[in-house]
């Protein structure tokens, strides 16, 4: 399990467009908001998607990233946001092994019975040092962007 303080899981996942983004990359330079969720397109998932990109201006004028993962491919996620016109930057995890390291892959229940493992959605907002500042799991999409900027904002 992640704790508040720890360094941040390392990751190369390709994007939408299937350049490969290093969260190495935005270390010293940008914080991180990453935030996970369980598949492109879908209603909770779209709300997530449009309030963050809603927000990207704010987030950058905080010296932020906003990355959002699924385990949809590159192709899935270039027409989830050309669709929906998203500003946010949308990686692939097709095999699950970020979305694993990160603890978000867990039993999900249906009327009090697992069913089937699945991303639970989460976030994690992680300094320019590559600590992770807040860990966020099981989260609403409703609002939760706008609770993430504050939370950004606190970061000073």
């Amino acid at each position: 399990m992640l704790t508040v303080g720890q360094s941040a899981p390392a990751f190369d996942l390709p994007d939408g467009d299937m350049n490969v983004v290093s969260l190495s990359a935005f270390r010293g330079v940008h914080n991180v908001v990453l935030y996970f969720y369980p598949k492109d397109d879908t209603p909770g998932c779209t709300l997530e998607a449009i309030d963050f990109s809603d927000l990207q201006d704010e987030f950058l004028d905080l010296d932020t990233v906003v990355l959002g993962v699924s385990m949809d491919d590159c192709m899935s996620h270039g027409a989830f946001r050309d669709k929906h016109g998203l500003a946010v930057q949308l990686l692939a995890d097709a095999e699950g092994e970020v979305c694993e390291q990160y603890g978000v892959v867990q039993n999900k229940q249906v009327q009090g019975k697992v069913t089937r493992r699945g991303i639970v959605r989460s976030t994690f907002v992680i300094d320019k040092n590559g600590a992770l500042r807040h860990i966020l799991y099981g989260v609403n999409a409703r609002g939760h962007a706008s609770d993430v900027l504050d939370l950004v904002k606190e970061l000073g």
